[in-house]
């Protein structure tokens, strides 16, 4: 894999973050009711940020928890073990923000809604995405996104986080 170019340094991956979750803030006025929950692997990590944000901001903390969508991918039949899914409180009748770093083809997220389904019956859910590459095909749209960033399929990005990677970067790489 070839390295193109840096599309998110440290410095704007924080910016990003942290415009991600005031949108949320602003858009349900608060944090009453409200929970955040990643997909693994890095989406948990920034998911974490968020609420770590969100309480800076609102000073109460919010439930977060990350969710193995392995089980409900259309690509790869199986049963409906979920063993890394960290999900200690009820979705019910809760705002739920499911947080992915890219949304591509929009499966990822779809898995993502059924495997909160599965669980209970939350109020809303909406997606947060670090990168919004585009290329759907799902009728799905993420809710907050740091940042656009048109590609072409052949290309890949790569999100790098502090808690997995070592370094937080965001890069198009060629396949």
């Amino acid at each position: 894999m070839k390295e193109k170019a840096v599309i998110l340094d440290e410095k704007a991956m924080a910016r990003a973050i942290a415009r991600i979750s005031y949108e949320i803030l602003e858009r349900n006025r608060g944090v009453e009711d409200l929970c955040v929950i990643g997909l693994l692997t890095r989406g948990a990590d920034i998911a974490a940020r968020i609420a770590r944000k969100i309480q800076e901001v609102e000073g109460i903390a919010v439930e977060v928890g990350c969710l193995d969508i392995t089980p409900y991918r259309d690509d790869r039949p199986g049963g409906k073990e979920e063993g890394r899914t960290r999900i200690p409180f009820s979705v019910g009748n809760k705002r739920v923000v499911l947080v992915d770093d890219v949304i591509y083809t929009g499966r990822s997220a779809r898995a993502a809604m059924d495997a909160v389904m599965a669980r209970g019956r939350p109020r809303a859910v909406q997606l947060a995405v670090l990168i919004d590459r585009g290329h759907r095909e799902l009728p799905i749209r993420a809710d907050f996104v740091g940042k656009n960033v048109p590609t072409s399929r052949e290309e890949l990005v790569q999100v790098m986080v502090s808690e997995t990677d070592g370094c937080d970067k965001v890069l198009i790489c060629e396949r």
